[in-house]
């Protein structure tokens, strides 16, 4: 058996050791080699799938992919403290999540307010927040 197949049986009995230890070793963040990026990419959705977001977010201090997983998934655990923690220590992705967040939970004066104070300048949150009170803009 291949290593992908072993990683990806350990994967669907949530054998996250496993799956992890053998994906991990071939994985290379934006790598010419689209294999291995793609790896990388599988990494970051099996340490989420196994709730290791302390490695995530370790990763996410100089990985653009694991930023952005950890704050997808945050986002849809709906985990708004950390969320704005994050946002407050200057990571955009995590503002934008946290801004989609507010809104979906029925808070849009809240999203305002959190772009004006973590974002004030930054025009995408700003066009973010306009985008989602136009339902029909699509920006969901």
């Amino acid at each position: 058996m291949e290593w992908h197949e072993q990683a990806q049986a350990a994967e669907q009995i949530s054998d996250w050791d496993t799956a992890i230890s053998l994906v991990s070793a071939r994985a290379e963040c934006y790598s010419a080699d689209f294999y291995a990026h793609d790896n990388h990419l599988w990494h970051m959705d099996l340490l989420v799938r196994a709730e290791r977001f302390d490695q995530l977010t370790e990763l996410a201090l100089t990985d653009v992919h694991a930023r952005r997983r950890l704050n997808r998934s945050l986002h849809e655990r709906g985990m708004e403290t950390v969320l704005r923690n994050r946002a407050d220590n200057g990571d955009r992705d995590a503002l934008y999540r946290l801004v989609r967040l507010l809104y979906e939970t029925g808070r849009p004066q809240e999203a305002c307010r959190t772009v004006q104070d973590l974002g004030p300048e930054d025009e995408y949150a700003h066009q973010l927040v306009a985008d989602l009170r136009t339902p029909t803009s699509g920006a969901r």
